[in-house]
């Protein structure tokens, strides 16, 4: 059966139903009503402009954008951005989908918290950014009427979201702090993470190793 949440259709391929089932086997119900949300945010954006985007990679790209957090996908020495996007890449390889695909979920998933570069790129891309940043920081929020901001987040609840998602980002990068340099992240590390130095640029320029 389609699923409507607020005028805007949940994908129901078998690709995405796939995707679906394994990101909800390996995430509690923060991240993934979370995911789901960025999902109808950007959706809904992209109707509003008129924009033409996949629908099933712009799915797809907003399930597995958290989902290098996790135990099962986070590694020790990557972004958690990274995990993701690597953890959906090989989801979509194993599945025969083309790689020019592949490639713009990639993007999508690595490039979500980079502000200031990815809402410059692909359509799908720069509307799950969109999504993200209404549903983390409320940013754009009164681009989205607030009848349909209350439809999706009485399909996907919030449940405290704002006291939680941050403990949910420090718990999946706080044994690899150090891959959080130079990201919105390394904000997280600075408030939660007791005894976290946070690293310099104007540091590493003038203590590197050239002789001058």
């Amino acid at each position: 059966m389609t699923k409507l949440i607020a005028d805007i259709k949940i994908p129901d391929s078998k690709l995405a139903a796939e995707a679906a089932e394994l990101v909800r086997e390996h995430t509690d119900d923060l991240l993934w009503n979370h995911s789901n949300r960025v999902f109808l945010f950007a959706a809904m954006r992209g109707n509003q402009n008129q924009m033409k985007y996949d629908a099933e990679l712009l799915y797809i790209s907003s399930l597995f954008h958290d989902l290098g957090l996790t135990p099962r996908f986070r590694s020790e020495d990557k972004r958690f951005e990274v995990d993701g996007a690597n953890a959906a890449r090989d989801f979509l390889r194993s599945r025969g989908v083309p790689e020019e695909s592949i490639r713009l979920v990639w993007d999508a998933v690595a490039l979500h918290t980079t502000i200031g570069i990815v809402e410059y790129k692909e359509t799908e891309v720069a509307l799950m950014n969109f999504g993200v940043g209404l549903d983390v920081v409320g940013k754009n929020f009164e681009l989205i009427s607030a009848d349909a901001r209350q439809k999706i987040v009485q399909a996907f609840p919030r449940n405290q979201f704002k006291q939680n998602i941050l403990h949910a980002f420090l718990e999946g990068f706080k044994h690899k702090p150090e891959t959080t340099y130079g990201t919105i992240n390394a904000d997280i590390c600075d408030v939660l993470l007791p005894g976290y130095q946070r690293p310099n640029f104007c540091h590493h320029v003038l203590h590197s190793k050239w002789d001058e």
